[in-house]
């Protein structure tokens, strides 16, 4: 784990400038990646991250670790429209295999120079039946349509400096299984499917935007590239048993970003008890193939 850590800073700083970009950018603000939840916007970008919580069990059943794998590819149609695919490797107490594939498009259809704001809308494709059911992996599909927000604080008038480098983003979606219930070939139970609003939010300060556009406080590499954040996740049943119960994590974590990637660390603190227990972590290293490749596959088809 360690080792991963060490190589992915490493690249970071190799591929490190003065002036960092990225995918999501409206006016001087650049919203990064983020590991939990996605950001506003839409790139052409290769993002891997590695993962383990310890899950609450279901039905009664002890907690266990989960180790993930995963990989994402993002591309765009058009400046404002793209679609994405991805999936993760999964290790329940050393039972292996895929979770479910998904599939997913977004448009951003406002944004504002002079105030920071990014808003975009997506629907979401969790396919069933791609993954393995010993992993925990549904049979059934899941469709998701959500909301997504960018706000930088950079429009604050000049006595608040310090806060100008504050962002905000965040999502709010409605998650709709394809199947009400589903039934256990062994036992003939029926398990219920709910339904579930997913929302979250994060805030960050960014210090390249703190460098860049408030004052250079002369900060060195790597950390003059370093954006602090807290992630919030939560996902609300809206019928079933569990109707109205949130569970979730909080995630602080700092990200580095790069000229062409960045490298991202957070930990998993459980909401409460039916969340997980104990603190787990995501490890995130993020291509922007936009840079790496402006003139081919970073580039929109149209």
């Amino acid at each position: 784990m360690y080792r991963y850590l060490y190589i992915l800073l490493s690249i970071t700083i190799c591929f490190s400038a003065s002036a960092a970009y990225a995918h999501a950018i409206v006016g001087d603000r650049i919203f990064p990646a983020t590991l939990a939840i996605d950001d506003p916007g839409i790139s052409d970008e290769l993002n891997t991250q590695i993962s383990r919580f310890k899950q609450a069990g279901d039905g009664g059943a002890p907690a266990s670790w989960q180790t993930g794998t995963s990989g994402e590819y993002d591309k765009t149609i058009t400046e404002n429209f793209g679609v994405l695919i991805g999936g993760a490797w999964l290790n329940n107490g050393g039972v292996s295999g895929w979770d479910n594939f998904y599939v997913a498009a977004k448009y951003v259809f406002y944004t504002n120079v002079e105030h920071e704001i990014m808003l975009s809308t997506g629907l979401d494709w969790d396919i069933g039946h791609t993954g393995a059911k010993r992993v925990g992996a549904d049979s059934f599909s899941t469709f998701t349509p959500a909301l997504f927000f960018g706000k930088g604080l950079g429009d604050l008038p000049d006595s608040a400096d310090l806060l100008k480098p504050f962002a905000l983003t965040g999502t709010l979606g409605y998650a709709v299984p394809t199947q009400n219930f589903s039934t256990d070939p062994d036992t003939g139970n029926k398990t219920r499917n709910p339904q579930s609003v997913e929302w979250g939010f994060t805030v960050q300060y960014s210090l390249p935007y703190l460098q860049q556009h408030v004052k250079d406080l002369g900060i060195p590499q790597p950390f003059s590239t370093a954006i602090p954040i807290v992630e919030f996740v939560f996902e609300t049943p809206t019928d079933g048993d569990q109707s109205g119960q949130t569970t979730g994590t909080i995630n602080p974590g700092i990200i580095f970003m790069g000229d062409q990637m960045q490298f991202a660390l957070e930990a998993q603190i459980p909401l409460n008890h039916d969340s997980g227990s104990g603190v787990g972590y995501l490890a995130q290293a993020h291509f922007y193939l936009d840079n790496i490749f402006p003139n081919s596959i970073g580039r929109p088809l149209w």
